[in-house]
């Protein structure tokens, strides 16, 4: 077995994200989604790693110049907006945030128009 080398990133990511999934409330399934999205992504698989090592996004992932910070403020203030609080309260889940701006990194690299569309022009009185 000389000359092999094993690198076990992808599966401790895997289980820390499962982890954090957990931790948040997410569903094993909708974990598993996220995950199959990540981990054909390299720079997204860089940003898990390193947020799941220091608790803190490096912000190196961008789309049409949005990066998982604005994404996780956003999702923040869509927390604030819908649970009419103004503020962060104990039951806004940070780690839920950041798996949800994960989620919204993706889905606006396959539509950037469209999702950037939904973030500037916010909900609106009918929802």
């Amino acid at each position: 077995m000389a000359g092999i080398l094993y690198d076990a990133r992808l599966i401790k990511a895997y289980e820390g994200l499962k982890a954090l999934g957990a931790s948040a409330g997410e569903s094993a399934e909708w974990c598993e989604a996220l995950w199959e999205e990540i981990v054909f992504s390299g720079d997204l698989m860089d940003e898990l790693i390193f947020y799941l090592d220091n608790h803190y996004l490096s912000d190196k992932v961008r789309c049409e110049g949005y990066s998982l910070t604005d994404l996780y403020v956003w999702q923040m203030n869509r927390y604030n907006i819908i649970g009419d609080s103004g503020k962060n309260t104990d039951a806004c889940n940070k780690d839920r945030l950041v798996l949800k701006a994960f989620r919204d990194m993706i889905n606006m690299r396959k539509d950037p128009d469209g999702y950037i569309k939904k973030m500037t022009l916010g909900r609106g009185m009918d929802r």
